[in-house]
């Protein structure tokens, strides 16, 4: 029993330390280019862009180093970059051996779809989990070693919150991994989907005559610089995004059951 999630785990663990190095050190930049910036007046510089822009950044302040991480960290690598990266590997996760005719062989083991789909799933939820652990204590460690003291109850909260939202992406992802017939158009549907759902939120749901569109993005319901400024989050948010996430599991469920591999 769950032979495949351990197989697949096995796989991901290169792919997993890879990850948490490549974000570990974009985050060492990040803090040693805001020791660069000390003593320039940067805001001023951002208050020319359009508020849309400032918005889907979540630029509130980059005077502090939790703001500044915020912006350049958070909303950028955790919100897009991270979202678009799970969505992408969990589009290919089963639509790669439909394409490639193996999933018939995996099928012929005594071992049922919806058990294949949860263990594929376990094996995707690994990095998200590694790598909010890793960086976490990197970015801590690194604002402490230039003096900074960041609230630790603040940075865990902005990891662990975090979760859910990747969860959701990585549900997309699987949603087209069982509904295409080719690995490709999952990847990149899962991609573009996620990607809209992004731009709904930080920018279409900016203007006040589409503001209800923004609550059908996850990103509506994950604010990184709001946690690490002041630790401010709604729990309800946490919420929906783990019944979003459900919800998506159950789909997939349903369309992988009733395709024809």
């Amino acid at each position: 029993m769950f032979e495949t999630a351990r197989y697949e785990i096995g796989r991901r663990l290169r792919e997993t330390a890879f990850l948490s190095v490549a974000v570990s050190l974009y985050a060492a930049f990040i803090v040693w280019y805001y020791t660069v910036l000390e003593g320039v007046a940067i805001e001023e510089v951002f208050e020319e862009l359009p508020p849309a822009m400032m918005e889907a950044f979540g630029i509130e302040t980059l005077s502090t180093i939790e703001g500044f991480l915020g912006a350049q960290i958070y909303n950028f690598v955790w919100i897009l970059g991270l979202g678009l990266y799970f969505a992408y590997v969990a589009g290919g996760s089963i639509a790669t051996d439909i394409e490639s005719d193996r999933m018939e062989i995996l099928l012929s083991f005594p071992i049922t779809r919806s058990q294949l789909l949860v263990e594929r799933l376990a094996s995707l939820l690994l990095p998200i989990v590694v790598v909010n652990v890793v960086v976490g204590c990197v970015v801590y460690l690194l604002a402490a070693a230039i003096g900074e003291q960041m609230n630790v109850t603040h940075l865990a909260a902005t990891h662990a919150l975090s979760i859910p939202y990747l969860f959701v992406c990585t549900a997309i992802g699987l949603v087209f991994s069982v509904a295409a017939d080719r690995a490709a158009i999952a990847e990149r549907g899962a991609v573009g989907v996620v990607f809209v759902l992004f731009l709904v939120e930080s920018i279409v749901g900016g203007a006040s005559e589409y503001e209800w569109i923004q609550y059908v993005s996850p990103t509506q319901y994950y604010d990184p610089t709001p946690l690490l400024i002041d630790g401010s989050y709604e729990l309800i948010d946490t919420g929906i995004l783990l019944v979003t996430f459900a919800g998506l599991v159950l789909l997939s469920q349903i369309l992988f059951y009733r395709r024809d591999v």
